[in-house]
């Protein structure tokens, strides 16, 4: 039986300067000092790009249209697919910033 295609990916990403970088956020702690580093390692576009897909994911999460969510975020039909894919087969990246999202509103 061959493995689920998502698992190879996932092997040929997961090297080991991926897992400096995942170190290197999981310390981090201040919001300034994180912006920093990603805008020393990201363009604006992909900042901007990135931030917009956790706000779709986010709004998805609160049952809301792909039409809603293309006027709010100015996301396209394609990235509210993608993130509504992963929201739903995805390894849970999503649910967990969104739980961390949620928890700060509660407070």
């Amino acid at each position: 039986m061959s493995e689920p295609a998502n698992t190879a990916i996932r092997e040929d990403i997961r090297k080991p300067e991926v897992d400096d970088l995942l170190r290197v956020l999981a310390v981090l702690d201040d919001e300034d000092t994180i912006f920093a580093l990603l805008e020393d390692m990201f363009t604006i576009r992909e900042i901007r790009e990135t931030s917009q897909r956790l706000a779709v994911a986010r709004l998805l999460d609160q049952g809301l249209s792909y039409a809603a969510i293309e006027q709010q975020t100015g996301a396209s039909a394609t990235t509210i697919a993608r993130v509504s894919k992963c929201l739903s087969y995805g390894t849970g990246g999503y649910a967990a910033a969104l739980e961390i999202l949620n928890e700060e509103q509660l407070r």
